[in-house]
């Protein structure tokens, strides 16, 4: 390889956005690996359900995404969304609220029991893993004692957003009311992240907190706020479920949490804070799904290699990651 061409290559892999590209290369790469393999894979509408049959993880990855961005992490994610189908059917079904203060009240209590646990952090200088470990335990144990049965949620309104399909003009499929929820919060969490002083001051503290106090940033307010975030993504989350599912129970979305850190890195984001795009996301996110969709058009495999094939991935990833750091360094 000549001298310019190795300088372009170094310059590229040394280019901030390095690694959201891969990611990008690699999802337009399976999607052309089930077109030539499998009939109807290369069609519009497949790529729309991507962003339907995942629109609650989408939103949990873009608040995790502030929240890896900062330096911590959030293991509560996927209780707080069990824990709001719950609670949300719950209060439709035995306690007959009217649907949009049953919204209201939900959001509300991702958030706030997300700022709790942000405090918790911050002004005791405790661990985030320990933290929203315990965050994650209680929201779900909290999903039985509301109810140790599956709710079913038949609210006309619910129902309505569940069976409503948005046609997309030009490209010719559907979509759900959720996925263009998870595309706004998608376009917010941008906005925060690269236009105002809130997401600055996130980059920040993940980069060295310590740096970011001496600049006189508000930590304590960012950190608390992030986290509200986080939880506010997962209760959100937790509705766009209950469109989907049409039901609470305590045991949705195991193992969420993980999809959601996993979704983050694939999409670029480095785990130790500071470094990577909110955008990132929706790239990781679709990714994790086409994975998902191409086991489930081949037919013969078991769905155990979703998993297996997003650990291979994430262990790849990471590895990008850490010697992309090296080269970084002077």
């Amino acid at each position: 390889m000549s001298a310019p061409a190795l300088l372009s290559l170094r310059r590229l892999t040394a280019a901030p956005g390095f690694a959201s590209l891969v990611t990008v290369g690699l999802l337009l790469a399976l999607f052309g690996l089930g077109g030539a393999s499998y009939a109807g894979f290369a069609s519009v509408q497949v790529l729309l359900n991507l962003l339907i049959d995942n629109a609650y993880l989408l939103v949990i990855a873009v608040g995790m995404s502030f929240v890896i961005l900062s330096g911590g992490i959030d293991l509560s994610v996927g209780s707080v969304l069990a824990l709001t189908t719950m609670l949300t059917g719950w209060l439709l079904q035995v306690a007959h609220w009217p649907p949009l203060l049953v919204l209201a009240l939900v959001l509300l209590a991702g958030g706030l029991f997300g700022a709790a646990m942000g405090a918790l952090i911050h002004y005791f200088k405790l661990q985030p893993f320990i933290v929203t470990l315990a965050g994650m335990f209680l929201a779900r144990g909290l999903c039985f004692l509301v109810s140790i049965n599956s709710i079913t949620i038949d609210e006309p309104l619910f129902v309505g957003l569940s069976q409503t399909q948005l046609h997309v003009p030009l490209l010719g499929g559907f979509v759900s009311p959720a996925a263009l929820i998870a595309l706004a919060v998608l376009a917010l969490g941008i906005w925060l992240a690269h236009w105002t002083g809130f997401g600055r001051a996130v980059y920040a503290i993940g980069g060295n907190e310590q740096s970011a106090l001496m600049m006189g940033l508000p930590v304590a307010r960012t950190k608390v706020l992030t986290y509200a975030f986080s939880g506010f993504c997962a209760a959100l989350g937790g509705v766009l479920f209950s469109f989907y599912m049409l039901s609470g129970y305590g045991l949705h979305a195991q193992g969420t949490e993980l999809d959601a850190i996993a979704a983050v890195v694939i999409g670029g984001t480095v785990l130790t804070g500071g470094y990577g795009y909110v955008a990132g996301a929706l790239s990781g996110v679709l990714t994790l799904g086409l994975i998902q969709t191409l086991i489930a058009f081949d037919g013969t495999l078991s769905s155990w290699w979703t998993k297996i094939v997003i650990g291979g991935l994430l262990f790849v990833f990471c590895l990008v990651q850490r010697l992309l750091a090296l080269r970084a360094k002077p």
